[in-house]
């Protein structure tokens, strides 16, 4: 089959970027104000993350509208494990983002062992489909604990997380342009993309009084939902369907 996974562009960025927002702003919605709780949210979430993987996985090339609705579920699913952690079972955010550290060079450890390739440009069989969908969950796991660790617990607020988690990604990127390994900056940018966007997310949605500008949860993830839909219809219509694996290790 087609490789599953899309060029990587600005428009994957944007995208990316703008699915972890509404993975923090959408549980929020739903576990808080629809009052829907942290639990049934989260078992609501999986049960659909596991429909759109079904028909994901069906799929024999990259199909636009599956591809990104499974990364906006996968945001919500793994935000809403990173919560319950914190607040239901009262886990610390150093222990949960240390254990969420291990569990995803784990992934990446069996999935290398195996396939030889961490590389997105090679998903190309089922088996390397799910080492990634695994990955992209540990990731937004990872990123939801790591940033709250740092807007949070560590008291840099939303307005100052947006700003230094946009400069780690900028010296990943510029890393990435000295010539570093493709592979590992892609997953670097990949993990602090999750809490650039929920940074951003509660920047927008949080009320003045806890620092945000107030725009309130409903409102923030339409706008950011409107606008990935958008974009995926345009890439759907512009035949973004797949492409041929390349099969360098490094790329």
């Amino acid at each position: 089959m087609l490789n599953k996974v899309p060029e990587v562009t600005l428009v994957f960025w944007a995208i990316k970027i703008m699915s972890t927002t509404v993975g923090e702003t959408g549980a929020d919605y739903l576990a808080v104000h629809v009052g829907l709780g942290t639990t049934v949210t989260g078992l609501l979430m999986a049960g659909l993350l596991a429909a759109a993987l079904v028909v994901q996985l069906s799929m024999d090339r990259y199909v636009p509208w599956i591809y990104w609705l499974t990364v906006v579920l996968v945001s919500i699913v793994g935000t809403q494990i990173t919560d319950a952690l914190t607040d239901k079972l009262e886990i610390s955010l150093y222990v949960s983002t240390a254990a969420f550290a291990i569990a995803l060079t784990d992934v990446f450890a069996i999935w290398f062992t195996i396939e030889r390739t961490l590389s997105i440009h090679t998903i190309v069989t089922v088996r390397r489909e799910l080492f990634y969908w695994a990955a992209i969950l540990f990731t937004f796991a990872l990123g939801t604990a790591a940033g709250d660790l740092a807007t949070e617990a560590l008291g840099l607020g939303f307005n100052v997380g947006v700003v230094v988690f946009t400069v780690l990604i900028a010296a990943v990127a510029a890393a990435y342009a000295l010539g570093a390994n493709a592979v590992l900056t892609f997953w670097l940018a990949y993990i602090l993309t999750r809490p650039l966007g929920a940074s951003f997310g509660d920047l927008l949605s949080q009320s003045r009084d806890y620092g945000g500008l107030g725009f309130g949860t409903i409102s923030t993830s339409l706008a950011f939902l409107t606008v990935i839909v958008a974009l995926v219809i345009w890439l759907s219509l512009a035949g973004d369907t797949g492409r041929r694996p390349t099969t360098s290790l490094s790329d």
